[in-house]
């Protein structure tokens, strides 16, 4: 994949996490308090089954197996405990746990895929990380063990999926509509039960409620899952679990925009920290190919080829 387009995919990837980041605003303002399996359910079950529909193949043989590990890691788990997460720490700390998640990606893709680490990636690494505490920390914010905890399993859900995904890729003559759906219906059948169970069912639905469903569903399942799995499928695993950095980014703007917080100095750094850790992190253009140097002979006149 020429530079050019590279950067392109990177963008157009780069539009998930911004939807995502979205979703404490979505979380805090229109949706039930408290309810983050009903979140991840609502979320990802009504999308999958949108999305079924657009292909007649179901997963069969090996990727039985392999919808579910992926579905539970990418959609499933990592929804419900990014939701707890989002319930139970103030201010962004969420996002500065979750700013651990290339370094993971960093090291299974070594170990899974092959891809080499390079020192350009672990510097990216230790600026993503250094960026997200810059856009995010606050010193009166009270750590809540049970949601650093999720956040942490979160962040080692993203990565672990992101990096099986691109190690599996999709099974031949099945398109990216039909394998998001897969996933998204796989993750909220793993939540449902469990929603059931342990949250049940809201007694009543406000229209903020329905509003907010609605807006994960359309834009924070189904466009922002394809827009994902397809950048996954064209870039460097690493590149693809950068771009997620964005996701706090969003979320600092959109409560400085809705929520009347302030940004300080040291907010405005981290977000350009972040913006080269990324640009750091995502495929470098292969350099113009040197001819090789005409072959001499012992005389100094250059030797005919197939002389020799």
């Amino acid at each position: 994949m020429r530079s050019g387009h590279q950067l392109v995919t990177a963008g157009v990837t780069a539009l998930a996490p911004a939807i995502w980041g979205s979703t404490y605003l979505v979380t805090t303002e229109l949706l039930p308090p408290d309810r983050p399996l009903l979140a991840t359910t609502v979320r990802a079950l009504p999308a999958g089954l949108i999305l079924l529909p657009f292909s007649r193949r179901r997963p069969n043989g090996t990727w039985l197996w392999r919808t579910a590990v992926l579905g539970t890691l990418n959609i499933g788990a990592f929804n419900f405990l990014l939701f707890v997460a989002a319930y139970r720490l103030p201010g962004g700390v969420a996002a500065m746990v979750m700013a651990v998640q290339p370094m993971v990606v960093l090291i299974l893709a070594a170990l899974l895929i092959g891809d080499r680490i390079r020192p350009i990636h672990v510097l990216a690494c230790g600026l993503g990380a250094a960026g997200v505490v810059l856009l995010v920390f606050r010193g009166s914010a009270a750590l809540d063990l049970v949601g650093v905890a999720a956040a942490l399993a979160a962040a080692a859900c993203m990565a672990t999926g992101i990096t099986l995904t691109k190690l599996w890729g999709r099974p031949d003559g099945v398109g990216l509509l039909p394998f998001t759906g897969w996933q998204l219906t796989a993750g909220g059948l793993v939540t449902l039960p469990f929603t059931l169970v342990l949250e049940g069912l809201p007694s009543s639905i406000t229209v903020p409620n329905l509003i907010g469903f609605g807006y994960l569903i359309s834009l924070g399942a189904i466009i922002s899952y394809l827009l994902w799995f397809r950048g996954i499928g064209k870039l460097p695993a690493l590149a693809v679990s950068f771009l997620a950095l964005g996701s706090p980014v969003v979320a600092t703007l959109l409560g400085y925009v809705f929520l009347q917080q302030t940004l300080s100095v040291l907010q405005f750094v981290g977000i350009l920290v972040i913006v080269v850790a990324v640009l750091l992190a995502q495929p470098r253009p292969p350099g113009p190919r040197r001819s090789a140097a005409p072959e001499t002979t012992d005389s100094g006149n250059v030797a005919a080829p197939g002389s020799r």
